[in-house]
């Protein structure tokens, strides 16, 4: 059997119900030897495209009889139910109708025990961290054979129930470590089968970090495919949708694991056969290649990599999308903290000729943004005939980003502040990462609000939202002389704050400290809102109208345009004389 090519009639069908679920997303892991302090980290930015923004904290529950699996929307709400605490009650939306249930006991016995009551976790668009410490990133990717649900299998359309949303969170509810968290994943797949686009989930726990990584394939008794890739500790990864997994490699279970399904489903299916083509290259086997056009996914991969270690010396530019060119992980050149991995999350290329600060569409304030229009077509198009009218480079840090977060495990912390989860509403770029505590659960109100779609001034997301669109207006100006000082006071503040938190909570109770950690947490993240706010109505003053204007100033002062933006305006050839031109 050939791959599947679909046609843009049937793809149109297709992107339409999925309109929400695929997401272009950056993911990052830095091991514990890679690292400043031994921490492990996850990070992922969520680009969602005015989808559901909300960090949402999800209680410990009974799990009794069976588990609604929900496909979740990515638009506001993504879903409605009390199945989840109090986070997920949405009034004025109807409760979201469950795609299936699956027995507790099924996803037990593929757990190899009971888990009766569920751990508490933090949820986006897909699972994040849970009080365990167990993280979770995520990325979109494009694969052969991207199918709807389907709850009531035939002969001929087998079960599909499970997408990776619904896979990272039961991992959550259920998981401590992140081979737990395959060994339950990889089964739910195996038995339950796979939707939807291709994916890639991190999954690591303070020890171990893995990448796994999921499809669809296109019959009835081999119907999805998973494999899984461990992280060597002392090395860094980065993937931005497309598979990052190649060779598929036997009998290594404590590197590499995949389904029992994968190499003859792929052999019936005509798309590899080992034994004329030798070991399983899963990115060629399962998928077109890159996410959107050439260059969308591996140039970011190529600056990550760049960035984390120069010494590489790693080109730019590769023969095709099925280049092997970059390392699944690489060593960096100095050791990673938080910080370093913002710093990697808001970036435009800067410095590199693909610099999108630069340039006539950059206009004249050095807008790195570059706005999606019908011309660009839908990104999530596996379609080969795909026809391109242009393309814009996508940087790490883009304008439709929801969040952006850097899931930590410190292992010599005290237990009640052990696991971070630095979170940040909207665009990286312009955002400010605050921590929380998985261990203590609870989130603030406003991290737990929001809608795109309606303005709400006590939501964390519009408010970074807001100065984000603000700064369009002068963009370097803003960005350097405004804000980036104060993002970079207030994230100093937060970890100056939990050094000193760390140490007070030391000696504590557990109960004493989960709560100093706690209301450290809820003070500081409320601070750092009250301190966006009050910085955004400061630059709706001084930038209004396309002025600085300044209390201090005596009278607005006019900035205009730069010299070299004047010049391919056409602004020399206006009306500066009564000649007839």
């Amino acid at each position: 059997m050939k791959k599947i090519s679909f046609t843009f009639a049937a793809l149109l069908a297709f992107l339409v119900f999925f309109a929400f679920e695929a997401m272009a997303c950056t993911t990052m892991i830095v091991t514990p030897k890679a690292s400043k302090d031994g921490s492990m980290m996850v990070a992922h930015s969520d680009d969602d495209e005015l989808g559901d923004q909300r960090l949402i904290y999800v209680p410990s529950k009974l799990q009794e009889g069976r588990r609604k699996v929900y496909s979740d929307a990515m638009r506001y709400p993504r879903i409605v139910t009390q199945n989840r605490g109090p986070g997920y009650v949405t009034k004025g939306y109807p409760d979201t109708v469950p795609v299936a249930t699956v027995a507790y006991d099924d996803i037990w016995k593929i757990l190899g025990r009971q888990q009766p009551k569920s751990y508490a976790y933090y949820d986006g668009n897909y699972g994040i961290m849970n009080e365990k410490n167990l993280m979770f990133g995520e990325c979109t990717n494009a694969a052969n054979y991207e199918p709807r649900y389907n709850a009531k299998p035939t002969s001929d359309s087998p079960l599909r129930i499970f997408y990776s949303a619904a896979l990272s969170r039961i991992a959550l509810e259920n998981c401590e470590s992140a081979r737990e968290a395959i060994k339950l994943m990889g089964g739910l797949i195996d038995k339950f089968g796979y939707y939807a686009t291709g994916e890639t989930l991190l999954v690591a726990d303070q020890n171990e970090a893995w990448v796994f990584e999921m499809c669809a394939l296109p019959d009835s008794k081999y119907h999805s495919a998973w494999v899984a890739k461990r992280v060597p500790d002392g090395e860094f990864f980065v993937a931005a949708n497309t598979f990052r997994i190649r060779k598929v490699i036997k009998k290594d279970p404590d590197h590499f694991q995949y389904s029992k399904l994968l190499i003859p489903g792929l052999k019936k299916l005509g798309w590899w056969d080992e034994d004329k083509q030798g070991p399983v290259d899963w990115l060629r086997a399962v998928s077109p290649g890159e996410y959107n056009h050439p260059y969308y996914s591996l140039r970011r991969v190529w600056r990550v990599q760049d960035r984390v270690n120069p010494d590489l010396g790693l080109s730019p530019w590769v023969k095709d999308t099925y280049s092997t060119d970059y390392p699944f992980s690489i060593k960096p050149r100095t050791k990673i903290g938080p910080r370093d991995v913002f710093s990697l999350y808001r970036d435009h290329y800067e410095g590199t000729q693909f610099d999108l600060t630069k340039g006539i569409a950059a206009g004249p304030y050095g807008d790195p943004h570059r706005f999606v229009g019908p011309y660009d077509g839908n990104q999530n198009n596996v379609d080969k005939d795909k026809k391109y009218y242009g393309a814009w480079e996508r940087a790490v840090s883009v304008f439709y980003q929801g969040y952006t977060y850097v899931c930590q495990t410190r292992p010599y912390a005290p237990e009640a502040s052990k696991g971070i989860l630095w979170f940040g509403p909207d665009v990286s770029y312009t955002t400010c990462f605050v921590p929380f505590f998985p261990k203590t659960v609870q989130l603030p109100k406003a991290y737990q609000t929001g809608d795109p779609q309606k303005y709400d001034p006590q939501s964390a997301w519009w408010k970074f939202n807001l100065l984000a669109n603000w700064s369009r207006l002068n963009f370097q100006r803003m960005t350097q002389v405004d804000i980036k000082p104060v993002q970079e006071e207030l994230e100093a503040q937060s970890i100056l704050g939990l050094i000193a938190m760390d140490q007070k909570i030391k000696g504590q109770p557990e109960a004493d400290a989960m709560e100093t950690a706690r209301n450290f947490s809820f003070a500081n993240a409320a601070r750092v809102l009250q301190k966006w706010q009050d910085l955004t109505y400061t630059l709706f003053a001084k930038y209004s109208d396309g002025y600085i204007n300044t209390p201090e100033q005596e009278e607005t002062k006019a900035i205009g345009y730069p010299s070299d933006w004047l010049d391919k305006t056409g602004y020399a050839d206006g009306p500066v004389t009564y000649d007839m031109k």
